[in-house]
């Protein structure tokens, strides 16, 4: 992945058969789809890869034990088959994760026993591992630290975990391995139209500040929770199509959870489920399910969410959280496809939509993580009728994500490079390239290197945030790694103390916003 070469090859371009806008898991998802069917396709994206809400989740690859309670059971099925795929085309990017439900009273343990029971039933051939009631003495030792008190006993189930943001590179490295182009920091400023029909978008390069214009048979809209502003650039009275619902997650110490499972709590006090999961040796407690009313690309936790995960998780642990105890909080918002009536944001279904408008736009609204990949299917789906393309059938199903190795060590930080760790390995002659910069925190010289040379790595804010995950897990650890960081990117892209400067001031301004 080569930003200089793929810009390159964006102005030698005459015509493109689709044009995606947006980077994150739909859009990229998307590009796959269409590229392995033989489309000359194009990806761009405003910040950077999953920049957004995709870099942003609970870090699960789920069915949604929770659309089930809310009788959404199509979601539910379509989920656990696209978790099934993704298990097999991904297994170095994906991992089989326990989740435990304590119980404190007689009931619990049957009756979410026998929903998890419906719950494997669903999953078929895909499913993971069957779901069992223990008693109090097997959750004592799979959560050292529930809380005892009252305890009678739990439910054990099974689903996956990955890594969000690194799951995006390596869909978007396959997407160019299916030679599709991608392009981060350049941005759709307007649409073409000739005869009332999207002929094009009007783009402008975030960093040089040159606008282009690129022609296209096909645009489509994969912008997320941003999905109606490019509605409106193409229908100044476009309905709003978007309900943005914000969840937030908080990062503490692995001792709060003592274990490799996750606990689910069923039923807060607002009626969402609480997940504490254990992460790179982090435990990640979330999330909630707040409606908003303006899309930020970097939302901000309120008070009261924060509250509301250190109350709840504090109820099912001995040694409680503190806010003292919060290592970093980030924001996502969820692009929920707005209903009619006016639900809560947690009743509203995270089944995907395609909207098509009169001039041709393409837009995907909702959806989540797990299914990207029908996403991806069903838009290009459409994309072919609208541009008259030539019809194929998808091929995603059978399409391994690059850097595919089974019997990976997911012990080993760098296993989510799948055979590219290796490469990363040996890309310098130096043993201590490969020796992580923080005792906390794992980041080497030769990622921060091969971030930059293959992964479209540009500024401080993709290498810290995205390319490696410091900011989500430890923003405090994070600061401290900046002028190592930067000094090893400046070597590398040949840049002055000018631009250290200015990345850092950036940086510190984005790092307040992940702190209490």
């Amino acid at each position: 992945m080569n930003r200089s070469k793929n810009l390159s090859k964006i102005i030698n371009s005459k015509r493109w058969d689709i044009v995606i806008i947006g980077g994150g898991a739909s859009g990229i998802g998307a590009a796959i789809d269409s590229a392995s069917r033989g489309h000359k396709t194009l990806l761009i994206e405003k910040y950077d890869f999953s920049k957004g809400t995709s870099s942003r989740s609970t870090k699960l690859i789920h069915g949604g034990v929770r659309y089930l309670q809310n009788g959404d059971i199509s979601l539910v099925i379509e989920a656990l088959k696209e978790r099934g795929v993704l298990r097999k085309n991904a297994p170095h990017l994906v991992k089989d994760l326990s989740f435990v439900i304590p119980s404190y009273d007689w009931w619990s343990s049957p009756f979410y026993g026998v929903g998890l029971k419906i719950y494997d039933m669903m999953a078929g051939d895909f499913g993971i591992g069957p779901s069992t009631i223990i008693n109090r003495k097997q959750t004592e030792k799979l959560i050292p630290n529930v809380n005892k008190k009252g305890l009678r006993g739990g439910v054990i189930y099974f689903d996956g975990q990955f890594d969000d943001s690194r799951m995006a590179i390596s869909l978007a490295q396959t997407a160019e391995d299916q030679n599709a182009v991608l392009i981060n920091y350049l941005e759709a400023v307007n649409l073409i139209k000739k005869n009332n029909t999207i002929s094009g978008v009007k783009v402008r390069d975030s960093i040089s500040k040159i606008i282009y214009e690129i022609k296209s048979k096909v645009i489509i809209n994969a912008t997320g929770v941003f999905s109606d502003s490019i509605m409106r650039m193409d229908d100044e009275k476009s309905l709003k199509m978007i309900q943005p619902s914000q969840g937030i997650h908080i990062v503490i110490e692995s001792k709060f959870l003592n274990s490799k499972h996750a606990i689910m709590v069923p039923h807060t006090t607002d009626g969402r489920v609480l997940f504490a999961v254990p992460w790179n040796g982090y435990v990640i407690l979330g999330t909630t399910d707040t409606k908003v009313n303006k899309t930020k690309a970097e939302p901000i936790a309120l008070s009261e969410e924060i509250d509301f995960i250190i109350s709840n998780a504090g109820k099912y642990m001995t040694t409680k959280p503190e806010k003292e105890d919060i290592k970093s909080i980030f924001v996502g918002l969820r692009p929920l496809a707005r209903t009619i009536d006016n639900k809560s944001t947690k009743e509203i279904s995270r089944h995907h939509k395609i909207n098509i408008s009169k001039s041709g736009l393409i837009s995907v609204l909702g959806g989540k993580w797990t299914t990207y990949r029908k996403i991806g299917e069903d838009v290009i789906n459409s994309a072919e009728i609208v541009g008259g393309l030539k019809n194929y059938v998808s091929k995603t199903k059978k399409i391994k994500i690059h850097g595919y190795e089974i019997n990976t060590n997911f012990n080993d930080p760098l296993h989510v490079y799948g055979t590219d760790k290796n490469k990363i390995l040996n890309l310098t002659e130096k043993p201590k390239n490969n020796i992580s910069l923080s005792t906390k925190l794992f980041i080497t010289k030769n990622q921060i290197l091969w971030a930059i040379r293959n992964e479209m790595a540009i500024t401080l804010e993709d290498i810290l945030a995205r390319r490696t995950r410091c900011l989500f897990l430890d923003v405090f650890e994070t600061e401290k790694l900046i002028d190592k960081v930067l000094s090893i990117m400046a070597d590398e892209m040949l840049k002055d103390d000018v631009w250290k400067q200015q990345q850092k001031l950036s940086f510190l301004s984005l790092s307040k916003k992940y702190k209490l």
